[in-house]
């Protein structure tokens, strides 16, 4: 999982970070009826949350046109937001991991989430259009695009 290590390393802020418990990660997988992608669950059960700000600053400074990631949403948040989004106006079926610094998300499609799926592609949520969009053709793909910078 070298992309997101990488991606740790370079963006992840010095604040400290927790690994999140299997079983918790597991609880979070039951309530949405899903199985998550096993790379996004390698970023949270070794590293957590991740709060990269520095990633917004990076972006402005080359003028590339990618939407940035600031923050990994708790497991409390993904279940709840998910829900959230979806009666604000978001279309059903996603669920949501990540923000951007203007209420963005960046999410997985249900139907992507069946068993034993190694990774999944990622889909970025415009609140103010309300569109969905593919970003990466995988949740690796899209975190080597930041470590790309």
């Amino acid at each position: 999982m070298n992309s997101i290590d990488l991606f740790v390393k370079n963006w992840g802020s010095k604040q400290a970070m927790s690994p999140i418990a299997s079983a918790d990660i597991s609880a979070l997988e039951t309530r949405l009826t899903a199985t998550l992608p096993e790379s996004y669950k390698y970023l949270l059960a070794h590293y957590g949350l991740v709060h990269s700000p520095n990633v917004l600053t990076k972006i402005c400074d080359l003028g590339v046109d990618i939407a940035e990631v600031q923050d990994f949403l708790s497991l409390e948040d993904v279940d709840s937001l998910s829900k959230l989004y979806e009666m604000t106006g978001m279309p059903k079926g996603h669920i949501l991991f990540a923000s951007d610094c203007k209420g963005n998300m960046f999410c997985f499609k249900l139907s992507d989430c069946g068993t034993n799926n190694q990774d999944a592609p990622v889909w970025f949520y415009n609140h103010d259009l309300r569109t969905v969009s593919q970003v990466a053709d995988t949740f690796s793909a899209w975190l080597d695009r930041f470590n790309t910078l």
